[in-house]
C-alpha cells in the first residue's frame, strides 16, 4: 500500500466526545480531558512509527485531545515532537482546533550552554524548533520544563510571556517547580497579564509530594490546575512486578526505573494495593489512576502507552465507582510515600 493510500484511512470516531470526562484547568476557561497523552517514553526512533501512530490516533478516538510533548523527548531529543508532527500532518490536521498541544523547554538537550536552562535564549529558541517539529504555528501550552536556579525567575517568566504575546503559545505552564517557586512564578505571570494555567508535578500513590509539600493547596489558592505525570510510578503501580521482573520490561531497560527498587517491601505493598483493586473489580493501574484524579485540583493525569490495549485499559479507570473513605484509608496504609522511588 502506498503512503498516500495509507494516509487517507483515518477517520476520527464520531462519538469521541462521549467517552471521557473533561475538567477545567484552574481558574482558566480551558477544559482538558481527565487523561492526557504523554509522549515522554516510547515515542522515539527506537519504536515502530506505525505502532506509535496507531496509539496516538486511538487516544484521539477515546476523547484524549491533549498531547503532551517536550523538546527533550525521544530518543534522540525532539524525535517525539517530530513523530507527532508527522501524525498531525497526515491524520489530524483537520482537527487542529480540537487539539491541545503542549511542549516544554529548559531541560538539557545538548552540550552547549544555550541548550538547557531557563534563559530567554534557551526557551524561545527551543520553542521555534518545536513549532517546526510539530508543523504548527502555535502550541496551546508552553512550559518551563524545570526550574533553573541560575537564571532570574523574572527572565524565565518573561520568556513565557513573550511566547504568548508573539502568538506562539496560548497558555503557559511550569513543571517540577517547588511550591514556593511556583507561587512566585504565578505572581509574576499574573502581573504580566498571562496567568499560570497549569503546573506539572509527579504524583502517585507512591509519590505524594504534592500533598506533603502544599502544592495541592497552593494550586487552589493561586488558581492554576495540576496535570500529574508518572501516576503509575513508572509501572510500579501495575501488576507487572508483583512476582519479579519480567524480561523486556521497563525495569530492565529504562533510566527512570531501577531494578533494585523492586524489593520485598515494594512487592508486599503493591500486592496489598492490588488486592484492594481486585475487590473493586479493577486492575491496580486503574485504581492508581482513579486515586490521583480524586483530587479536585488535579485537572488531568498524563498516561503513556505501548499498545492500544494498554491505552484502552487505563482509560476505563473512569468507569468504576468513586473510591470510598474506607478504601482510601486502606490505600494510605499500603501506599507509602517513597515506595520504589529514589527521592
Amino acid at each position: 500500500m502506498s503512503n498516500d493510500a495509507f494516509e487517507k484511512t483515518y477517520a476520527a470516531a464520531e462519538d469521541r466526545y462521549e467517552k471521557l470526562e473533561y475538567r477545567r484547568a484552574g481558574n482558566s476557561g480551558l477544559d482538558l480531558p481527565a487523561f492526557s497523552f504523554g509522549l515522554w517514553q516510547k515515542f522515539g526512533t527506537d519504536y515502530p512509527y506505525e505502532t506509535q501512530r496507531e496509539i496516538v490516533l486511538r487516544a484521539f478516538d477515546l476523547g484524549i485531545t491533549h498531547f503532551d510533548n517536550a523538546d527533550r523527548y525521544g530518543p534522540p531529543h525532539r524525535a517525539a515532537q517530530q513523530l507527532f508532527g508527522k501524525v498531525l500532518k497526515r491524520d489530524l490536521a483537520t482537527h487542529r482546533d480540537e487539539l491541545i498541544l503542549s511542549t516544554k523547554a529548559g531541560n538539557p538537550i545538548g552540550p552547549g550552554p544555550h541548550l538547557r536552562g531557563g534563559s530567554r535564549k534557551s526557551l524561545l529558541a527551543s520553542l521555534e524548533h518545536s513549532l517546526r517539529d510539530l508543523g504548527t504555528d502555535y502550541v496551546d501550552i508552553f512550559y518551563s520544563h524545570s526550574p533553573d536556579l541560575t537564571t532570574p525567575l523574572e527572565e524565565t517568566v518573561g520568556a513565557l510571556v513573550s511566547a504568548v504575546q508573539q502568538g506562539k503559545a496560548l497558555y503557559v505552564g511550569i513543571s517540577n517547580y517547588t511550591p514556593e517557586r511556583a507561587h512566585e512564578a504565578a505572581g509574576l505571570l499574573r502581573q504580566a497579564g498571562v496567568p499560570l494555567l497549569i503546573h506539572q508535578p509527579r504524583y502517585s500513590v507512591f509519590d505524594r509530594r504534592p500533598e506533603l509539600n502544599g502544592l495541592l493547596k497552593l494550586a487552589a489558592e493561586d488558581g492554576f490546575g495540576l496535570i500529574v505525570y508518572s501516576p503509575l510510578a513508572q509501572g510500579l503501580l501495575t501488576n507487572k512486578y508483583l512476582d519479579g521482573i519480567p524480561p523486556g520490561t521497563r525495569a530492565q531497560n529504562s533510566a527512570f526505573l531501577s531494578p533494585d527498587v523492586i524489593d520485598d517491601t515494594y512487592r508486599e505493598r503493591a500486592t496489598a494495593l492490588n488486592q484492594i483493586a481486585e475487590q473493586r473489580g479493577q486492575s491496580l493501574a486503574q485504581l492508581a489512576l482513579q486515586w490521583v484524579l480524586r483530587q479536585p485540583q488535579v485537572t488531568s493525569a498524563l498516561i503513556g502507552a505501548s499498545s492500544t490495549w494498554q491505552l484502552d485499559h487505563n482509560v476505563k479507570a473512569l468507569d468504576f465507582p468513586p473510591l470510598t473513605e474506607e478504601e482510601l484509608v486502606l490505600i494510605d496504609e499500603h501506599g507509602v510515600h517513597g515506595t520504589g522511588l529514589k527521592l
